[in-house]
């Protein structure tokens, strides 16, 4: 069984026991987390939500919050001396999924 839920302004699809990388949320590591926002449910039986599946949850447990690698953004315009670096790094929560509610 799979889902396709909505997190961090993005679609994920997740099956149970499935490790994910999203947007960082204000959770503690540890803790249950339920997305509501369920889109689809697939398996034996497939359920369309339009554009949300009413009472469908899945649950997730929140192991640690971090930041990806940097990302280095350089801006040069040639013959003007212009030139800028810039690093970035994307706050990130790693979730476990655990259960599938449909």
């Amino acid at each position: 069984m799979y889902a396709i839920i909505k997190t961090g302004g993005k679609q994920l699809k997740v099956e149970e026991g499935q490790v994910i990388y999203i947007e960082k949320l204000d959770v503690e590591a540890g803790a249950e987390i339920t997305f509501d926002e369920v889109l689809f449910v697939g398996g034996d039986s497939v359920k369309v939500g339009a554009p949300l599946i009413e009472g469908a949850t899945v649950t997730g447990t929140v192991e640690k919050h971090g930041r990806q690698k940097k990302v280095i953004v350089f801006k040069f315009k040639p013959k003007k001396n212009y030139h800028k670096t810039q690093g970035h790094r994307q706050p990130y929560t790693k979730v476990t999924i655990g259960k599938i509610n449909a």
